[in-house]
């Protein structure tokens, strides 16, 4: 299926039964609750979806279960984070045959490549696949930043498309646009920036809360399509307390807490990760308790 890298992509959460199996039935309703709110894209097996948990045969179980599901109707994109280009060009190669969209890639994990490296750990893995690409800009979190004269090298790809633009840098994508007008799609990446950052000119949002108050973060960008600005600040203001759930080390535990919360999803993760306890945990469900509380209702778009 074409992507054309607009709209709400979720970066979903795998779903697991409390002994760390994968949850197939959980997955099925989490991800039929974000069709049903009309998502544009999704993304699976990345950080998000506890990607360096799962074994290469989860992932594609996952996709199947996926496409199943989206039958064709929305473009599902695999997460590459490999330690090894051979095993990256591996994993693009299962992903086309097993009947992906497109590919998100990672720079190399575990060895912080430089930007010669980096930037041909990219292209060799491009140049091997028809799929089309959304580069993964996450300095903060991973230690590389791909700058802009990388991708100036990077676009010699013609599938190398589309960026989740991580940074926590706004002026980025101004800097993008700038520099390679819409030749790069922009998707925001950051979920606390992000209306901040389509209003700048990205054209999606890889969103983490979208897991679980799927309806609100697709109304947002549908308010900000249709220029009904002052409703999607009102709530782009609600949502904020939870959006900053996206942004900590354990955003997978929050983010699935949240899920639990208003159930479309467990709180179940698979170790080393283990669910919140104690004092994190209570001030964690405040958080997500007070925002439902006063959750405000959905704007009609007609």
């Amino acid at each position: 299926m074409k992507v054309d890298w607009k709209g709400i992509y979720p970066a979903i959460t795998t779903q697991f039964t409390p002994d760390g199996k994968l949850d197939i039935k959980m997955y099925r309703k989490n991800l039929q609750a974000q069709l049903d709110a009309g998502i544009h894209g999704v993304v699976l097996g990345g950080s998000l979806g506890e990607a360096s948990t799962l074994e290469k045969d989860e992932k594609f179980i996952l996709l199947n279960e996926t496409l199943k599901l989206t039958a064709d109707k929305i473009p599902v994109i695999v997460n590459i984070a490999e330690r090894k280009t051979t095993d990256a060009i591996k994993t693009a190669e299962d992903a086309q045959k097993n009947g992906a969209s497109g590919l998100m890639m990672l720079p190399p994990m575990q060895y912080k490549a430089d930007d010669r490296e980096t930037v041909i750990y990219f292209k060799d893995v491009a140049n091997s696949t028809d799929l089309p690409i959304l580069v993964y800009n996450n300095p903060v979190d991973y230690g590389i930043e791909i700058t802009l004269n990388m991708f100036e090298q990077l676009i010699e790809c013609e599938n190398i498309q589309a960026v989740k633009e991580s940074t926590r840098d706004l002026t980025n994508v101004t800097r993008m646009i700038n520099r390679f007008g819409d030749r790069i799609k922009i998707l925001c990446g950051v979920d606390t920036l992000a209306m901040e950052a389509i209003l700048m000119g990205a054209v999606g949002w890889v969103g983490g809360l979208v897991n679980a108050f799927p309806e609100e973060t697709v109304i947002i960008y549908e308010l900000i399509q249709a220029g009904r600005l002052e409703e999607a600040k009102d709530l782009y203001r609600w949502f904020m307390p939870l959006l900053e759930l996206d942004i900590h080390p354990k955003l997978v535990q929050y983010i699935k807490m949240a899920e639990a919360a208003v159930n479309i999803g467990s709180e179940s993760v698979r170790k080393p990760r283990l669910t919140l306890v104690g004092e994190e945990r209570n001030h964690i469900k405040k958080i997500i308790d007070d925002a439902i509380k006063v959750r405000l209702q959905i704007p009609n778009l007609s």
